[in-house]
């Protein structure tokens, strides 16, 4: 794995090590038990599902575990010191395309927290990249696949 650093809000830092811990105190100790039951049942093991199963998730964790162990190495926090006028990392930014009545707002974030259906955006995906060093009140515009959208900068928190 690559030593890209990864930007982290303190609630991203928490709830990677939370997960982390989960993996290796919970998850590793449940499946080491399915692998030790699959072999007391006996048979060939190239016959034995379970124990095929248990070895395919023992494989996913570990490599879960590196991922993580690997992300939270390489993190930078991303603190927030009051308002800005400008977009950053951290902020909550209110969002409105241009022509249409809602607004959305996304808390722009690093890659390794991002997740778009909890209005969480990287800040190198493209409306995260569109939006970085922008202020209230400027438009922005968006390249996606369908063609060109603009938004306006309604509120950075």
């Amino acid at each position: 794995m690559s030593e890209e650093v990864h930007y982290l809000t303190p609630q991203g830092q928490k709830e990677h090590e939370e997960r982390l811990t989960y993996l290796r105190n919970v998850r590793r100790q449940e499946v080491a038990e399915r692998l030790r039951l699959a072999l007391e049942e006996g048979g060939e093991l190239v016959e034995n599902a379970e124990y095929e199963d248990a070895k395919n998730e023992q494989a996913f964790i570990e490599g879960e575990i590196f991922r993580l162990e690997m992300i939270l190495s390489n993190s930078v926090l991303i603190e927030k010191d009051g308002p800005r006028d400008i977009v950053g990392l951290g902020d909550k930014v209110t969002i409105q395309e241009v022509g249409a009545d809602s607004v959305e707002v996304y808390h722009l974030v690093g890659v390794a927290e991002a997740n778009p259906r909890a209005g969480k955006i990287s800040h190198k995906s493209p409306l995260g990249r569109a939006l970085m060093e922008h202020h209230v009140g400027e438009q922005v515009v968006v390249e996606a696949p369908d063609g060109n959208i603009m938004f306006e900068i309604k509120a950075i928190e």
